[in-house]
């Protein structure tokens, strides 16, 4: 354990995980709730202030959910690309933390792409040498597989790389404070590319989903430095203050290792269709309150929670979301609007989500995940492993070590990245 001779000066931090999880825990909640007292407020106080907010939101949200009106933002990327978003639309996609971007590519290219991943796959032998689902979370789902572990076909990197991609990425990107106190937290216009997999659920198909979960890390949230000062206006009695979309000191963070972890700062998460979807065949959910982070991270700090419980949040796991704990939001979860094939999807990157379970789907359910991961000294530092993971065709360091790609034919080269694909993996600068 370490002391920062900072403004938290008084919390303790641990760097990388403690031994004793169970003593840290109630190390650092006997902190965090001195600091919250030392303001004049009690714990109970200003967690009032969010519940009281985050129920005026899920009311909300009800009533729209009830009234069948809808409740996620939809942009056309026609506007995006030519910056005539209306106000109204910016407004609503940063009051809710998500939007759903309508032909962010044409719907040919994304079947195109759809198709072009099973020759990839087929071509290479993927389902007789598929070795099952290589860790715990995803594979849940009861794939087989739903989610593949494959990187670096020609259609996602030709994805990543668009130009489209980076116009959708630096508009959204710009919902951020992305400079303050002198400081640029990171580069709005130029994206790290993060590689991720694909989800690919064939018509016809049970699924039981994912449950409430929210992305950010884990336990490092509250014990480590850097998101201490991320969320130094829950911990300071300030809370009226707090800003989810303020990227101070985030771009810096670390997480602690685990199987589910992002090394990379994400300010959304998202994937690009491959395949039409209606809203009801097992799609994503949220909970569209970014602001719902300071419930989660509150929350542990009341009375009713055991002293070395941070309401279920551990290591080498998701961040949960359940009704033991959190039942004011969950009654705010809502599904995405039908989707077409090259349609992209983006959610604030703290915010809780699920994937609906299931059953004898209709349609496939193809995406491939790719998120807005701006520039900055945290995803600089990943981009590294990235670049050697992309070279040798293997598994990149965020993701089971399966390296399927390792020798397959027809693996995007180095040779075909453009420009925004060598920036964005740091082969070239600015």
């Amino acid at each position: 354990m370490t002391t920062t001779p900072e403004t938290l000066s008084a919390l303790p931090h641990w760097e990388t995980p403690p031994e004793d999880l169970s003593g840290a825990i109630r190390e650092i909640k006997a902190a965090l709730r001195a600091r919250i007292e030392a303001s004049g407020r009690s714990v109970e106080e200003v967690f009032a202030v969010v519940e009281e907010h985050v129920r005026t939101r899920v009311a909300e949200i009800r009533e729209l959910r009830e009234r069948g009106e809808a409740i996620w933002p939809v942009i056309d990327y026609a506007d995006i690309a030519a910056g005539t978003v209306p106000a109204e639309q910016v407004e609503a996609a940063r009051k809710r933390g998500c939007a759903v971007v309508r032909g962010h590519f044409e719907r040919s290219q994304a079947l195109l792409w759809d198709e072009s991943i099973v020759h990839y796959v087929e071509r290479n032998a993927f389902f007789e040498n598929y070795r099952g689902p290589g860790d715990d979370f995803f594979g849940s789902v009861g794939s087989k597989p739903e989610i593949y572990p494959i990187y670096w076909s020609q259609a996602q990197m030709r994805a990543r790389q668009s130009d489209r991609t980076a116009r959708v990425q630096s508009f959204l990107n710009s919902f951020w404070k992305h400079e303050s106190n002198g400081v640029r937290w990171f580069d709005p216009d130029r994206d790290a590319l993060y590689p991720d997999r694909i989800r690919r659920r064939p018509e016809g198909a049970d699924s039981a989903g994912l449950g409430t979960h929210s992305d950010p890390g884990t336990l490092d949230l509250w014990m480590t430095a850097s998101y201490q000062r991320a969320f130094r206006h829950l911990f300071d009695g300030s809370v009226e203050q707090y800003d989810p979309w303020d990227a101070a000191h985030r771009t810096s963070a670390g997480q602690y290792p685990g199987s589910t972890m992002c090394s990379a700062f994400r300010t959304f998460q998202g994937w690009t269709a491959l395949s039409d979807m209606a809203h009801d065949q097992g799609v994503l959910h949220t909970v569209p309150i970014p602001e719902a982070m300071a419930y989660l991270m509150l929350r542990p700090l009341l009375p009713d929670v055991p002293d070395d419980d941070m309401c279920g949040v551990t290591t080498n796991q998701v961040f949960p979301a359940d009704h033991k704990w959190h039942s004011d939001l969950l009654d705010g979860l809502v599904g995405i609007p039908d989707v077409e094939a090259g349609d992209s999807v983006w959610w604030h990157c703290d915010m809780i989500h699920s994937v609906a379970p299931v059953a004898d789907q209709r349609g496939w359910g193809n995406v491939m995940y790719i998120p807005a991961a701006p520039w900055c000294p945290r995803n600089e530092e990943y981009a590294a492993s990235v670049r050697e993971a992309f070279l040798t065709g293997s598994s990149p360091t965020d993701f089971p070590a399966e390296h399927y790609e390792r020798d397959w034919e027809g693996r995007f080269t180095y040779d075909q990245l453009n420009e925004t694909g060598r920036r964005g993996m740091g082969f070239t600068e600015g």
